[in-house]
């Protein structure tokens, strides 16, 4: 139908030239229009969501790439990621993500920059921050953050869009320094009482676990643990003052 009304129009318009592209134009209006299926490809493309599948094995994925990334994977870092999932997930669901990585993700190369692009998609950066607390946590697990582990975590930070002071922040509750209770508040070892405290209330804002909405409960308890570390920074800068 929307053909010959296309090529009425572009007839009185331009004439015979008028008339064949309107009836063009006509033909693929109604071609569309009688497949859905076009249609609704595109809406699952901007609909879909990460799924809890998708998400632990790309989680795993970023596990192995840390654990690798000082070519010295120890016992201790391999049973810390599987003790985690499995006290999280269960046995059953950590062993049949277990077996996925093996079956599908081992067998092919594991691209940070890949997995982080589809993270980015489907996950809110409170998340995101998260995922960073978590695999501090699998590269401390041997008893210390390697340089090269560190390197490895910041170039996912990268890929993942955080900011560098959240990155730091995180950073410096597994990577200890004279000033880590500031780093960890986002302050400079030198701000007053007041900043110090206005930066404990932005970063309960920012942490507090309510806001990271998420169905996964790896990243629960990271957000967890890392409200803990905030609350732990203050404490010792309130200490440290005596205010």
């Amino acid at each position: 139908m929307f053909q010959w009304i296309f090529a009425i129009v572009g007839y009185f318009l331009y004439r015979l030239p008028g008339a064949f592209i309107g009836y063009m134009i006509g033909r693929m209006v109604d071609t569309l229009q009688k497949s859905p299926a076009v249609f609704t490809t595109q809406q699952k493309a901007t609909t879909e969501k990460v799924t809890p599948a998708d998400f632990e094995l790309h989680l795993l994925s970023l596990c192995s790439i840390v654990i690798k990334a000082d070519g010295n994977v120890t016992p201790t870092e391999l049973n810390y990621v599987r003790n985690y999932f499995v006290s999280t997930y269960g046995v059953n669901k950590a062993n049949a993500i277990f077996r996925t990585f093996n079956e599908v993700v081992k067998k092919r190369e594991v691209s940070a920059a890949r997995i982080c692009t589809y993270l980015n998609q489907y996950t809110r950066y409170p998340v995101r921050l998260q995922l960073l607390h978590f695999l501090f946590g699998i590269a401390q697990a041997d008893g210390s953050v390697s340089k090269a582990e560190a390197d490895k975590i910041a170039e996912i930070a990268g890929y993942l869009k955080v900011m560098s002071r959240d990155f730091e922040s995180i950073k410096a509750m597994f990577v200890k320094s004279a000033d880590n209770a500031y780093k960890i508040l986002e302050v400079n070892s030198s701000a007053t009482e007041a900043e110090v405290k206005k930066a404990y209330r932005e970063m309960v804002k920012k942490y507090h676990p309510d806001k990271v909405r998420t169905d996964d409960e790896a990243i629960k308890k990271g957000a967890e643990e890392k409200f803990r570390e905030v609350q732990r920074a203050y404490e010792t800068i309130q200490k440290e003052r005596g205010f």
